[in-house]
Formats: C-alpha cells, sequence, structure tokens
C-alpha cells in the first residue's frame, strides 16, 4: 500500500470515496434501527475487504452467490453469512455448512437433495420463492429475476408441495436498482399472495436491488412498509442490498494513452468496457464522466474506447471543452458496483487497480495488479 493525490495516481484505477460510503451506510443503519430489520452487504455487488471493517459496523453481515464469495465474507467480514445459488454441486452444501449459518435453496428439489445436511450442521434454511413480481429498472429481461422461464426460484404452483417445516427463512428476489416504490410493492405484494407460507416461517429475506441511497428513494416510505409486515406477521425481515449501499461512492479513472480519427475523433484509453466495465455492454450502459457531456453538447466529440482487440470495446461518445490529448485523465463516476468484482484480463490487459480516498482526503493504493495476477488466472 502506498499514498498518493489523484494527479498522481497510475490509471487504470477504481477510486473509493471513504466519506461517501460512510454517508450510503449511515442510510442503512437508519432503516436498520427504524424498521428493526436486518440489512447484508451483497458481496456479488462489492466486496472490497479492506473496507470490510468500517462496513461490519453498520451491516448485520454478507450474502453470498457462491462458495467462493461465502467464504470471503466468513474470513474477512464476519458476522453472519448467507449464501444461496440456483444449484448446488455435490460437496459444496458440506463446506458451506462450515463457513455460512444461513443456506438458501433454489428449489423444494434442492432443498430435499441438501437440507439434511444443513440442519444437521444447524444452518437456517431458506428457500426461494419467485413470487411472480418484475419491478427490475435497469436492463429489462436481463436483470429481471421474474422474467418468463427464469431459473430462479420455487413457482407459486408448486408451493403446496414444499415440507415448510424444513424452512426457516422465506426467500424472494426480484429487484435491480429499483426505488421505494418496487421495495414497498414487493413488500405489499409477498403479503397479500403468499399470508399462509409466511405464517410457518421465521424470517422473510426481501433479496437486494433496494436503491436505498439514490437521492429520489423514499426511505421513510420503506421504513414503513417493513414495520407494517413486521406487525402483521410477526417475522424477522432481511434486506441484501449490494449496489445500493455503495451507489455514487467512487469512479473508474482512466488516461487517454492515443487518438485516432475515423469519421469522427476516437480517444482510446486505458480502461476498457469490455475487461474494466463489462456492464457497460451487457446492460447496456453510458456512464457519465467527469466534465463532459453528450455527443455534441461542447465544442470537442469524441468516441472513448478501449484497446482491446473486441471491436465493440466502445464506452460512449461524449463531448469536452477543450480538445482530448494523450495523457488527459478520464474519470467515470459511479464505479464502485458491479464493476471491479466483474473485471478480466482479456487480452492480456491489465485489472484496473484499487485504491481509497480517506475521509482526511488522502489517497492510497490498495493493489498492485500485474503480470501475475494476468499469469495466475492461466493455470500453471
Amino acid at each position: 500500500m502506498r499514498a498518493m493525490t489523484l494527479d498522481t495516481l497510475p490509471t487504470p484505477c477504481f477510486v473509493l470515496d471513504l466519506a461517501r460510503l460512510r454517508q450510503n451506510l449511515g442510510t442503512a443503519r437508519r432503516v436498520r434501527e427504524a424498521a428493526g430489520c436486518k440489512i447484508l452487504l451483497a458481496t456479488k455487488a462489492f466486496a472490497l475487504p479492506a473496507v470490510f471493517p468500517l462496513m461490519r459496523e453498520y451491516l448485520d453481515g454478507t450474502t453470498a452467490s457462491g462458495e467462493q464469495e461465502a467464504q470471503l465474507g466468513a474470513e474477512a467480514f464476519g458476522k453472519e453469512v448467507h449464501v444461496y445459488s440456483p444449484a448446488y454441486a455435490p460437496g459444496e452444501i458440506e463446506r458451506l455448512s462450515q463457513i455460512a449459518q444461513h443456506i438458501y435453496f433454489n428449489s423444494a428439489a434442492q432443498m430435499a437433495q441438501y437440507g439434511a445436511i444443513a440442519k444437521a450442521a444447524d444452518a437456517q434454511i431458506g428457500l426461494r420463492v419467485n413470487p411472480g413480481y418484475s419491478n427490475a429498472t435497469l436492463g429489462g429481461a436481463l436483470y429481471d429475476p421474474c422474467a418468463p422461464m427464469s431459473r430462479f426460484g420455487e413457482v407459486p404452483a408448486k408451493l403446496d408441495e414444499v415440507d415448510w417445516s424444513l424452512v426457516d427463512i422465506f426467500h424472494v428476489h426480484t429487484l435491480c436498482e429499483s426505488r421505494a416504490d418496487g421495495s414497498v410493492g414487493l413488500i405489499e405484494h409477498v403479503a397479500e399472495h403468499f399470508a399462509p407460507y409466511l405464517q410457518q416461517v421465521r424470517a422473510v429475506n426481501f433479496g437486494g436491488g433496494h436503491f436505498l441511497n439514490k437521492p429520489d428513494f423514499d426511505v421513510d416510505a420503506l421504513i414503513a412498509a417493513i414495520k407494517a409486515f413486521r406487525e402483521r406477521f410477526d417475522i424477522e425481515v432481511i434486506l441484501e442490498p449490494g449496489s445500493g449501499l455503495v451507489v455514487d461512492t467512487g469512479e473508474l479513472h482512466a488516461s487517454v494513452i492515443d487518438l485516432h480519427w475515423n469519421d469522427g475523433d476516437i480517444a482510446l484509453l486505458d480502461a476498457s468496457a469490455s475487461t474494466h466495465m463489462p456492464d457497460v455492454l451487457e446492460v447496456p450502459y453510458r456512464p457519465d464522466v467527469n466534465g463532459a457531456g453528450d455527443a455534441g453538447e461542447f465544442a470537442h466529440t469524441y468516441r472513448l474506447a478501449g484497446r482491446t482487440c473486441m471491436t465493440g470495446d466502445i464506452i460512449g461518445d461524449y463531448s469536452f471543452a477543450s480538445p482530448l490529448k494523450p495523457g488527459d485523465r478520464i474519470v467515470f463516476r459511479d464505479q464502485m458496483h458491479y464493476s471491479f468484482v466483474k473485471t478480466n484480463t482479456f487480452n492480456g490487459n491489465p485489472l484496473a487497480n484499487l485504491a481509497l480516498r480517506h475521509e482526511d482526503g488522502r489517497v492510497e493504493m490498495i493493489s498492485d495488479f500485474g503480470y501475475e495476477a494476468f499469469r495466475e488466472r492461466l493455470g500453471r
């Protein structure tokens, strides 16, 4: 680890602002305390062990989408560890039972196959249900867990076949970057349509996708909905946001390394959509850039692109007040969630490094990815 300023920071690099993170975590604490619920960090969206000690002060634990994430939560975060997978392979539940206190199954069949193993280890058992409620505000069907033929969760038509004496937690996850209307709507939908099953469990996990820290999220409405739900059913409520805890807390810093022209100006960056911001292509979306506008808004328009061999490695078209030149910094906003956890080394492109901007303004590098990170991914 070494200290530096943003101006001297080697690029590409993700920079997390700890002051903004603490502010976001304050929202989570407010919901926890006012509504009397639990809030977990979904490590599929954000997993930075360097800040787990800070996050541990505000949250109840972590929720994982696979065995290695669960192990990371147990070793680096502590507190409660929850884990869900659409399907467990042979041997996984035996290992997970040693590190996770809450294990969620995707179907009655998976629960029948592996539930006894988890129960024997004193784990609480969750069953994911597909409630037929869609409110994913990003990416359409790609990010909608209740899209047609979704592989996520037991369908309502089969719930009467479930042995509910084995189930501790009724689990649903249907949201993606949803505002309070989606969160409240899901809570009310589950209360209206699944009351007989809720009366047989100890807790309900309403999953992630609650975009708690967006300015237009009505936190009071969420608190009221949780309190009303708890008063009606007298069971524990769990939320597991990922993006909602870290939205607008950091950036990806990149540099212009060359300029090209082909029917328009192109700026080639050391950051890539393909390797550093895959959601730009998968969702797709166009991230905001400090000091830039839409194409044509300012005097100089450029297509910002990566340097991989993938033709579609294009971040978007932006305009700037002054011409770009090699060495100029490009700062992509809101790059903490579903960003560095999805990076790759395609073409031997180096991983973007990770840095913290401390509350006193210090910038600290916490990684030094190089050839060894690339080589280790390719086996011995």
